[in-house]
């Protein structure tokens, strides 16, 4: 069973807009993801945090809008992220690194 899309946005201390995504982004769900981060002006740091599963339509809609957002992932995306050179276009922030 699909675990619903919900999205949260938000304020950051520093004043960033904060996009919180929760749940499993899919070929269902992307329209309501892309108009959230269509909607939001300036920079977005958006939390995949707490995405259980994120498909190539997901990445699509994070590929476009590459150039203004900054990610916030789990290692558990991070081969998602580093396979599809998302992670290359864009900061991301919490993935492991070989360095680790």
């Amino acid at each position: 069973m699909t675990t619903p899309l919900t999205l949260t946005l938000s304020r950051r201390p520093d004043g960033a807009t904060l996009l919180t995504v929760v749940g499993e982004i899919d070929m269902s769900n992307t329209d309501t993801l892309a108009t959230a981060i269509e909607t939001t002006h300036g920079p977005l740091v958006i939390d995949l945090t707490a995405v259980e599963y994120l498909d190539s339509a997901g990445l699509s809609v994070l590929f476009t809008h590459s150039d203004r957002i900054e990610l916030i992932a789990t290692p558990m995306l991070a081969p998602v992220l580093n396979i599809s050179g998302l992670a290359d276009l864009t900061t991301v922030h919490g993935l492991a690194t070989p360095e680790d």
